[in-house]
């Protein structure tokens, strides 16, 4: 399976050192039906994407993904913990109201296959929920809120070849802003937003942060 996903890109999850080149966000057990507290936005960022518009690129992204898997029969999308899951069950939704019919939605956990966990060893499990269809044979979409290096997705792609064997990996970011370290790109963005490495990028989502927002701002702003 080739890292340079199309076969999918790299998803970093919004308060991760991937996705805003600073030090982590809080983050939340997604998927263990744990809710996590609120996430205290950016007090000098910028909304660069606000509740309608990110509405309104995951329909977009919805309506890609059904172009380009002939009506999304065999798609699997598997979210990564911890923005990733909440945007791939609403990817589902969309997609079975659309198709009127059930797409499988479920989470992936990465954290055992980071290039980095020598350099970090005490990092909490996420929840890996593989829906009861597999993944063997099928179109699995790789969900994330924020595509950065790329080395989220490497990991993620080490994890999936571990559970199974899919026809094909594809990759829908949220945002994706830049900086690849590893040759990854994704399938389907909901927004391309060039950045510095001076700068991060929170997401915040309903599920997890009581809103839905894209804030950006300077690194070290709280």
């Amino acid at each position: 399976m080739t890292h340079a996903v199309h076969s999918g890109g790299a998803g970093q999850a919004a308060g991760s050192p991937e996705a805003s080149g600073a030090g982590p966000l809080t983050r939340s057990a997604v998927g263990t039906g744990q809710r996590q507290p609120r996430t205290a936005p950016l007090t000098d960022g910028k909304v660069v994407l606000e509740a309608a518009e990110i509405g309104r690129a995951l329909t977009r992204i919805t309506h890609e993904i059904l172009e380009r898997t002939d009506g999304a029969s065999d798609v699997v999308l598997l979210g990564i913990p911890t923005r990733g899951v909440p945007l791939a069950h609403r990817l589902a939704a969309r997609l079975s109201q659309v198709e009127a019919r059930p797409t499988a939605a479920g989470s992936l956990d990465v954290t055992m296959y980071r290039d980095d966990l020598r350099l970090r060893p005490a990092r909490a499990l996420r929840h890996t929920a593989v829906p009861a269809t597999g993944v063997d044979g099928k179109i699995v979409v790789l969900v994330d809120d924020v595509l950065y290096s790329g080395r989220t997705v490497r990991a993620a792609l080490d994890a999936l070849g571990d559970i199974g064997r899919p026809r094909a990996v594809q990759l829908a970011v949220l945002v994706d802003r830049g900086h690849r370290e590893l040759p990854i790109r994704a399938d389907y963005v909901g927004k391309n937003l060039p950045t510095s490495q001076r700068e991060v990028v929170q997401v915040l989502l309903a599920e997890t942060d009581g809103e839905d927002a894209v804030l950006l701002g300077p690194v070290g702003a709280r």
